[in-house]
């Protein structure tokens, strides 16, 4: 079902009501086939050259698909749930991204980026939770939306139907839905797909990072290398108490390890980070563990930083695993480089919010953290197009990532009219 059948475009709150379905079905990265599906249902009702699956992203570049039982039930869940089936069955594989284009005459190529995958995460059931009391909490126990990309997807589709017959405007643009920027993977399918190569302006936008309401950003500053690994001990299984000297523990290989890579010295002069955000362990009470797993990210301002934090965390990996005699492999998930935002991008940006009224506009708010859209700003940068990446001030009551996350629904609609406002700046007639 598309959001212009079901009437979500023609209401009053569109961008809200698109938001609040979005966030009853968090789907997390590479499973996106609900939300994926009503994307470019809603987009080809609107006139859109819609592509999606294999046209627009490489199968080969995928970094860690889910496993095909996990596949299975998310295509399965989204069939129960409203996904489109004619759209699903195009995406096969993971390959969730939704690509929409309209031409409107000769001129640039204009694009804008929206992410649409969700996290694991538990959403909370106080009662003081908006989504709770207004009936659109998490429908999946496993599953939230908690940084606010259901609200990124509102404001594309909501873009989408402003602009679609909007008079005035010369060029082509180009809407990427992209999945799986949780973990850093869902850009480079892409960009190996080409669908960045004749670019020649991208915008891409977050909202909240704990600037407030009623304010932007044009310059989203402070984007983190960070580097995302998968850490496996192997040691060998033992009775416990019958014959503990014969075991090697892999598990307490991963507990040293996990201690140790948080006691790392940080570089002086900038901000540098190191979380084991998961570890798995063992079997049973009385067996000596002979598997452990650890999943970890360092990140750092500067690649000298970055650098240095992965080689202390590969040398504590490796002195934990020889302590307790157990092998050990890891496994690099995702890596995100810094960014550097288009001088000529940030003034397009910067007049765009500037032509909006009683919105207050910052020349730099630091993003704190990173987005693989890095990726695609410095792809169009590489081939001569210029980018920027900035932020939506919205208010939010927890910080990103956490259970008890939300936003200030109403700063939707002045993230949709900043972006009409760049596209009338870029494919407007002069």
């Amino acid at each position: 079902m598309a959001y212009v059948s079901a009437g979500f475009l023609g209401s009053n709150t569109p961008e809200i009501q698109i938001r609040r379905d979005l966030h009853r079905y968090p789907e997390t990265a590479f499973q996106e086939y609900r939300t994926a599906s009503r994307i470019a249902e809603t987009l080809d009702a609107l006139g859109y050259a819609v592509r999606v699956g294999a046209q627009v992203m490489r199968a080969a570049s995928v970094v860690n698909p889910p496993l095909a039982d996990d596949a299975q039930a998310a295509v399965a869940g989204a069939r129960r749930n409203g996904g489109v089936g004619r759209w699903m069955d195009q995406m096969q594989g993971g390959l969730t991204a939704v690509v929409a284009e309209k031409r409107f005459g000769p001129g640039p190529v204009l694009a804008f980026r929206f992410d649409m995958d969700a996290l694991t995460l538990q959403e909370t059931q106080a009662e003081n939770h908006l989504p709770r009391n207004e009936g659109f909490a998490s429908q999946d126990p496993q599953r939230m939306h908690g940084c606010g990309h259901d609200g990124h997807v509102a404001i594309g589709l909501t873009l989408a139907q402003s602009l679609a017959n909007l008079s005035g405007l010369s060029g082509t643009l180009r809407l990427i839905f992209q999945p799986a920027e949780e973990g850093g993977r869902g850009a480079v399918p892409i960009i190996d797909a080409g669908v960045l190569d004749d670019v020649d302006f991208l915008f891409v936008a977050h909202l909240g990072c704990f600037l407030g309401s009623g304010r932007l950003a044009a310059n989203a500053s402070g984007f983190l290398h960070s580097t995302k690994l998968r850490v496996g001990f192997h040691g060998t299984a033992s009775h416990a108490a019958m014959a503990p000297q014969l075991g090697c523990n892999a598990l307490l290989a991963g507990a040293a390890a996990a201690l140790n890579l948080h006691a790392i010295s940080r570089v002086a002069g900038e901000e540098t980070f190191v979380n084991v955000g998961k570890m798995t362990a063992g079997t049973t009470f009385n067996i000596i563990a002979d598997q452990s797993e650890l999943l970890l990210e360092v990140r750092a301002e500067t690649a000298n930083g970055h650098r240095y934090m992965l080689d202390r965390a590969e040398a504590v990996i490796a002195g934990a695993a020889q302590i307790h005699g157990v092998t050990h492999q890891m496994e690099i998930v995702a890596q995100l480089n810094g960014n550097e935002n288009h001088a000529d991008a940030l003034a397009i940006v910067d007049r765009a919010a500037r032509s909006l009224p009683d919105l207050e506009v910052l020349e730099s708010w630091p993003i704190g953290g990173g987005d693989d859209a890095s990726k695609m700003i410095a792809r169009v940068h590489q081939r001569g197009g210029i980018g920027a990446y900035f932020i939506i001030g919205s208010d939010i009551t927890a910080a990103h990532h956490a259970q008890s996350f939300d936003f200030d629904e109403a700063s939707l609609a002045t993230g949709r009219q900043v972006f009409e406002a760049i596209a009338v700046q870029v494919l407007g007639k002069a």
